[in-house]
């Protein structure tokens, strides 16, 4: 966590960073050799003493330099993965105005980011995760195929919702990260939102490719959507008319629905 502190006015990164090694270390397995070893206290207390030096500004840049660092830190090692997963929060509102240092966390979504170097080149990638989404119209589902085991209604009108996780790959890793992040993200909402639905995969491939087709700096897309059915409650049992109003959510069992698109 970094408080960035302007007078009254502070901002937050709040961070969890995974760093993984990988390189000329097979003594240490074999032979109990640590002398090429980095600790991983070390490379715990290294993520803090960057952030210290320099302010974290995105999570993508602030990967690519631990990666740098390390690189050139430790001889044995050819390859450095950083895994970072920013938590985000937003001011309270105090009024009609926000407040310059009380916050609360947004959730259950996080933003994410993977920086991979070795002694050749760096290859960012970011994404977003458990991105809580629903439409609850010009959606449907039917057409499908039918057994003995079919029990699925078709239906031209149901909710569709999930928790969507997205990563995807750019081409340049000197981008404004933090800008081009948020346009992604705008894009896949805004496809989400207006797409005329016949299935989780038909909406998947369309906001996929809207990325594609908008955001040039985007080479490739991964986007998984777990189905979160919300099943239409019989009101008639209780003499009352279903109306396609009232609904049981439910998280378990659902279809896992994943695709990636590369240009």
């Amino acid at each position: 966590m970094q408080v960035l502190r302007r007078s009254d006015l502070h901002d937050l990164r709040d961070l969890t960073i995974a760093v993984r090694f990988e390189g000329d270390y097979d003594t240490s397995y074999t032979d109990g050799d640590n002398s090429a070893v980095l600790p991983t206290d070390t490379m715990k207390n290294t993520v803090y003493a960057l952030a210290a030096r320099e302010p974290v500004q995105e999570p993508e840049s602030f990967g690519q330099r631990l990666a740098r660092h390390f690189l050139t830190q430790n001889d044995r090692l050819t390859r450095v993965t950083v895994d970072l997963v920013e938590h985000l929060w937003g001011r309270i509102a105090r009024g009609e105005r926000q407040h310059g240092n009380a916050f609360v966390r947004r959730g259950p979504e996080t933003r994410t980011a993977v920086v991979t170097g070795d002694r050749a080149c760096t290859r960012v990638s970011a994404g977003a995760s458990d991105l809580v989404i629903m439409k609850s119209a010009h959606s449907a589902f039917a057409g499908f195929p039918r057994d003995q085991y079919t029990t699925l209604p078709e239906t031209r009108d149901r909710l569709l919702a999930t928790a969507l996780t997205a990563t995807w790959e750019y081409r340049d890793t000197e981008i404004e990260f933090g800008p081009t992040w948020r346009a992604v993200k705008h894009t896949l909402l805004e496809t989400f939102a207006e797409h005329r639905s016949e299935s989780v995969q038909h909406t998947l491939h369309a906001m996929g490719q809207a990325v594609l087709d908008a955001i040039d700096t985007v080479e490739s897309i991964r986007l998984v959507m777990p189905n979160r059915h919300h099943l239409p409650f019989d009101l008639t049992r209780f003499g009352l008319e279903n109306r396609n109003e009232i609904f049981v959510a439910t998280e378990e069992p659902h279809g896992l629905i994943a695709a990636t698109l590369v240009r």
